[in-house]
């Protein structure tokens, strides 16, 4: 069907079925209707045309985080995967991508030019909508958040109007869509500061899963210490037998320990040498010297599209006792049937506010906590809701609020990723961009209530 120059898919139309289907395979949207659109333009006739016929719109780039959404039941799903223009400026270290770019190209253009972004650990996850949720990378103690590196974006807003904005122009908006999530528009291009960067020092050590007592409380000994220049993670993994994993570690419990350093080898070295040492043997120790634009695939995430249950949340801090909780939820005798349960590394730059910081300017807690499980056989996604209850309640007497971008479950989770003032706030921008709700996010704002008129 086409109208207003926005071609939709039906579910009567041939094409529907993969058009409506998410990067996370386990989810099921079921829309009112399909758009791909091919250019900013055609992202604000689709605006136009789902409020002239009574439909919500969901902006798309890739759906990794496609479960908070729901069925999508009237409502068109806005694609914008087909938005792939990509520009790097070596001069003045900036990036502007369009909707559909995703962070590996980035990785590969900047790089030509000795640059980096603050991309996260997904080559194939989305820039837009990483952005618009925060944005946590391998630099993140050393470089703070990723939003706070945008100095731009083209949006779409609910009256089908295209604005520029910045620090100068809708500074409001500007501030909602740095970490405030995908509620106030629809972002069909941002622009971002690139740091130069040609080498880091980064890879991964791995133990069986029977050493997690010793890792754990290393690296809780270890963290609070580290310097700023580096950002780790720790994961149990229990991954499969496929060709793409490596060989050590399929189908095999284990503790892994990576991340990125920012300085010599040597330097860094040194810097993860208590971790390295903590116990024998290993399985795997990949640190290395590697090119910066490999640090995009170094944490091994799935680089197609996979059926997906995940969980996250804020840990204040990694006292003993949490650190047993997590041993218990996710190490040997746990019984987790999750692929993975991680610990990334908080503090640095990530918990100072930056000077004209977005709405998510800091986090402030010590680590982010992230579990998922690949849905496949019978009873799987029942096995993986219940670890995911299971870890909650053990890691209850240390969780805080959440990072909006790690959440992945259906609910209203965005007043929990700020505190009180600056969600009224974002309620706010919503009411003045958005009052009617139009925009339907994975993690919505609700519109600020005004009162009725006299």
């Amino acid at each position: 069907m086409n109208s207003m120059n926005v071609t939709l898919l039906t579910p009567e139309d041939e094409g529907f079925d993969a058009a409506r289907q998410a990067w996370n395979l386990a989810v099921d949207q079921r829309p009112a209707a399909v758009a791909y659109a091919n250019d900013a333009g055609e992202v604000a006739g689709a605006v136009r045309l789902a409020a002239q016929r009574g439909l919500r719109v969901a902006v798309q780039g890739t759906g990794h985080s496609a479960a908070p959404l729901g069925d999508l039941e009237g409502t068109l799903l806005l694609k914008t995967m087909r938005m792939t223009g990509l520009e790097v400026d070596p001069a003045a270290r900036r990036a502007r991508a369009e909707a559909g770019v995703l962070w590996g190209d980035v990785a590969v253009a900047a790089g030509e030019h000795g640059l980096v972004a603050l991309h996260g650990s997904s080559p194939d996850v989305g820039v837009v909508g990483y952005l618009l949720g925060g944005g946590l990378g391998w630099l993140g103690r050393r470089h703070g958040l990723a939003c706070n590196r945008v100095v731009s974006a083209e949006v779409v807003t609910a009256d089908g109007e295209l604005r520029r904005v910045g620090p100068d122009e809708e500074p409001e908006l500007f501030w909602a869509l740095r970490g405030g999530g995908g509620s106030f528009g629809a972002v069909t291009a941002i622009e971002f500061e690139l740091l130069p960067l040609t080498e880091v020092y980064a890879g991964w050590l791995v133990w069986d899963a029977d050493a997690a007592g010793e890792v754990v409380h290393a690296f809780r000994e270890w963290s609070p210490g580290a310097p700023r220049e580096i950002t780790t993670s720790l994961r149990f993994l229990h991954l499969p037998p496929f060709p793409d994993v490596p060989e050590p570690l399929r189908d095999r419990p284990v503790i892994a320990f990576d991340g990125a350093y920012l300085g010599s080898e040597a330097d860094g070295a040194e810097v993860v040498r208590p971790l390295r040492d903590v116990a024998a043997p290993l399985v795997m120790d990949t640190w290395a010297t590697i090119p910066a634009p490999g640090l995009v695939r170094m944490h091994g995430d799935p680089e197609q599209p996979v059926p997906g249950m995940g969980e996250g949340f804020q840990v204040r801090e990694l006292t003993p006792e949490a650190a047993d909780a997590f041993i218990e939820v996710g190490g040997p005798g746990s019984g987790s049937p999750l692929l993975l349960l991680e610990l990334r590394q908080l503090g640095g730059a990530l918990a100072e506010p930056p000077d004209g910081g977005g709405a998510l300017s800091s986090l402030t807690d010590d680590y982010t906590l992230f579990g998922v499980g690949v849905v496949m056989g019978e009873g799987r996604a029942q096995a993986i809701g219940a670890h995911h209850e299971r870890v909650r309640e053990a890691m209850a007497p240390w969780s805080a609020g959440v990072y909006l971008n790690f959440c992945e479950t259906r609910g209203g989770d965005a007043p929990r990723a700020f505190d009180e003032a600056t969600y009224a706030r974002l309620r706010e921008v919503k009411a003045r961009y958005d009052g009617g709700d139009l925009f339907r996010s994975n993690h919505p704002v609700e519109p600020a209530l005004r009162p009725a008129a006299t």
